[in-house]
């Protein structure tokens, strides 16, 4: 099994949760939670547009699909939670530590398009939902609205990651209530359902459906992501204690998925006996499935539940979404950004072509960026699920809880499906693209090039790792630290600045000074003047502020030089974030001390933005009291 790494999956909730129970039930209960957060993948907006298609242009008989889709993501998703559960690594940070740095790249770059695409798909089925229940509320009002899950999504993730898991399981309950009181209202027959589950394509358009169906059903981003949330319970490293967490784990995921599953089929049986039994073929848009309902149904609740659960699913889907995007940049690159940044930034990735889309060229066409999105999708799952298969069958990766050989066998032939039905769709999609052209040799040149790299690194990722694998350290996200060096001698500060703004912490900081320093040494005070005049003329006059202010800095040099010490002062005019270190330059100060909290805006700041704006702008130790 994998060891020696310095950095954590989601390193801040991290073995957080304790399952450390005695009683069965409890203890499921602790494992309970990552596959609920995996489901709302399965059931994402991008799902709804191809569970619609099937069920209004082929009723209830591509119903055995989702099964198999959903059997199939119970299989691979089992074989994410091992990952995560025996090595303590997430997928993307295998990828890092057993692939050479140019493939880990482009499967990086790859897994961010999905992520992108993803999102892109759940932002715009919530701004629909938005928009059905709200008309006044436009598509791109909508879709702009959307930014706010990334603070939602950073409240919760602060709160622990048992209340974003209870957050998740409400929102699914939403959509679940949602669906059930649908079938009440629609009453499908129940006859046809049950022959839904046999196998039959009636044409090459269902088998085109069906591959819809099956690339939107199952998530790259959700391998990614299993494999580090199961990574969130904290549980012993033995055995007996690795092949509970792998059973209790697959419990969480059949329940989930199975869960998932059943929405899925929801909107399908839906779109069977509302559209395709009063001949309504091919409905694929999610807007035009509503209005459907109400116009046949005669009724305003079951649009209306449509809507809720359409934005209940899109909410609960960007969630998940946006907290794979900071799994895969720190597993793959090594690189940490501020979680709002990083959340914010793959937001906006995926809100531009949507507004774009909208502005340019009309709400009628945002339909068809949501089935580009899973089209994208498509392309990229096998690039998580191949290295996948790969990590979890090698016994020198996994030791002992390697996947056996019937699982293998299995694994590569869903593989294969999945592959084979994707390429087939890819191949389709591009054609028609090239071919809406009136030359299209010159957007080939364009599209084969890069079609020819993907190919070339799904070859690489399926054939090398099968001979070599070689592991490389990953080292702590903040670098290798150089050899510390012990000075015997105490340091001593010639010219020591202080940050002062009259409250309660200037004592402590000046006091702070004064233990650093030695008889000789230069005490300088800092103090700047922020309000309004001092930002926009970087000076001032004498105003009563500035004359009380000085007062006030006068009278601390005073008392310092009646100790004995050599004290002086500066006043600064305007942010403080860019006048405290010109000041430090200016005075060639060789210590800085800045107290807790500050003189009236820059109050409760100086812990904050004006200490880290600070700190990067000098060059010389920063001390914070």
């Amino acid at each position: 099994m994998t060891t020696g790494r310095n950095l954590n999956s989601l390193d801040d909730i991290n073995a957080s949760v304790s399952t450390e129970f005695k009683n069965p039930f409890k203890r499921f209960i602790a494992f309970a939670g990552p596959a609920y957060l995996i489901s709302v993948g399965y059931m994402d907006p991008g799902n709804w547009a191809t569970d619609i298609a099937g069920g209004s242009s082929f009723g209830y008989s591509l119903l055995w699909v989702l099964l198999m889709s959903n059997l199939m993501a119970i299989l691979l998703q089992s074989h994410s939670a091992r990952l995560g559960i025996v090595t303590g690594l997430d997928l993307a940070q295998a990828n890092r530590t057993f692939f050479p740095t140019l493939p880990n790249f482009l499967l990086y770059i790859f897994a961010e398009i999905a992520i992108i695409s993803c999102d892109l798909a759940e932002i715009i089925g919530m701004a629909i939902g938005i928009h059905l229940l709200f008309p006044s509320v436009s598509l791109l009002n909508g879709i702009l609205i959307t930014v706010i899950d990334s603070f939602l999504l950073l409240l919760l993730m602060n709160r622990g990651i048992r209340k974003l898991e209870a957050f998740i399981v409400a929102l699914i309950t939403v959509i679940g209530l949602s669906f059930l009181l649908e079938m009440f209202i629609v009453k499908p027959s129940a006859t046809q359902i049950a022959k839904g589950f046999f196998p039959t394509l009636v044409n090459e358009d269902a088998l085109y459906l069906a591959i819809g169906i099956i690339g939107a059903t199952v998530m790259p981003h959700n391998l990614y992501l299993h494999s580090s949330l199961v990574q969130t319970r904290k549980f012993k490293r033995d055995k007996k204690s690795i092949l509970s967490a792998l059973k209790y784990n697959l419990i969480d995921s059949v329940l989930a998925l199975n869960m998932a599953f059943l929405v899925n089929a929801a909107i399908l049986i839906l779109a069977a006996a509302v559209f395709f039994k009063n001949n309504f073929y091919n409905v694929s848009e999610i807007q035009h499935a509503y209005q459907l309902l109400q116009d046949i149904l005669g009724n305003q609740l079951a649009p209306k539940l449509f809507a809720i659960a359409l934005i209940a699913a899109g909410q609960s889907s960007t969630i998940t979404g946006t907290l794979a995007g900071q799994i895969i940049m720190e597993g793959f690159l090594n690189l940490r950004l501020n979680p709002i940044v990083r959340r914010i930034l793959t937001r906006l990735l995926a809100i531009v072509p949507a507004a774009f889309t909208i502005v340019f060229f009309g709400e009628d066409k945002i339909a068809n960026l949501l089935i580009l999105s899973q089209v994208i999708l498509s392309l990229q799952l096998g690039y998580a699920i191949v290295p996948l298969i790969h990590f979890v069958s090698n016994k020198k990766i996994m030791g002992e809880f390697a996947i056996s050989l019937w699982q293998k066998i299995l694994s590569w032939v869903v593989v294969s499906i999945i592959l084979f039905l994707n390429l087939k769709m890819a191949f389709n999609e591009i054609s028609n693209f090239i071919l809406q052209f009136s030359n299209p040799f010159y957007y080939s040149l364009l599209i084969i090039p890069f079609v020819m790299l993907c190919l070339i690194l799904m070859l690489y990722i399926i054939i090398v790792p099968i001979f070599y694998y070689q592991q490389k350290s990953i080292p702590s996200i903040h670098g290798s630290p150089n050899e510390l060096v012990i000075h015997s001698q105490k340091m001593k500060f010639e010219k020591i600045a202080v940050a002062v703004d009259f409250s309660p912490s200037d004592n402590k900081a000046i006091n702070y000074a004064l233990q650093l320093s030695h008889p000789s040494s230069q005490i300088l005070l800092i103090h700047i003047l922020d309000n309004i005049g001092a930002y926009v003329y970087h000076s001032q006059t004498e105003t009563a502020e500035l004359k009380i202010d000085k007062e006030n800095i006068e009278k601390y040099c005073e008392t310092l030089k009646i100790k004995g010490f050599q004290c002086s002062y500066s006043i600064g005019f305007g942010n403080p974030k860019s006048e405290i270190p010109k000041i430090v330059k200016e005075h060639q100060i060789d210590l800085l001390i800045m107290g807790a909290h500050g003189h009236k805006t820059i109050k409760d700041l100086l812990l904050g933005t004006t200490i880290d704006q600070v700190r990067h702008k000098i060059n010389i130790p920063l001390l914070v009291v």
